[in-house]
């Protein structure tokens, strides 16, 4: 985890790769839950004996939405900002998910900073997102994130 002690460090490090994640396990258990969290059933996702015979990826793939979803703790497992109180999220821009997850797999998330600018009491912070699944030459999400610090 890289630790970000100021907001003039964190400015230093516009437009840069600033960190990785550690790696996340997409689980069976995890796509379940959270198909019974959104109440997306879509057997691609839950019927692992239907998606092994009729998928085009051969077995059950997570969510696109619950990739989306790990981006926070993605994000606090690779940065922390020790100098802010209180983050909130404030939105997405773009969001892609170029390639599947199949359950099992390995995901973590890269950090780039595309834009820092003051706000009230804080700073805004646009962040491009990659997260990538091991053995694959292609991200399974690319997203901005923007996030506020006060």
């Amino acid at each position: 985890m890289r630790e970000i002690k100021s907001l003039q460090e964190l400015k230093n490090l516009f437009g840069q790769q600033v960190a990785t994640s550690e790696w996340v396990e997409i689980t069976q258990e995890r796509v379940n839950m959270f198909a019974e969290a959104t109440g997306d059933h879509q057997w691609i996702h839950i019927d692992v004996e239907r998606a092994k015979r009729e998928s085009p990826f051969g077995a059950p793939i997570a969510h696109g939405f619950l990739t989306l979803s790990l981006l926070p703790a993605l994000m606090q497992n690779a940065i922390h900002l020790s100098y802010v109180k209180m983050g909130v999220n404030y939105g997405l821009n773009k969001v892609r998910f170029p390639a599947p997850v199949p359950v099992g797999s390995q995901l973590r998330a890269h950090l780039k900073l595309l834009s820092i600018e003051d706000i009230m009491d804080g700073a805004q912070m646009t962040w491009e997102v990659s997260i990538e699944r091991a053995g694959s030459d292609k991200p399974v999400c690319v997203a901005e994130s923007i996030a506020r610090c006060y």
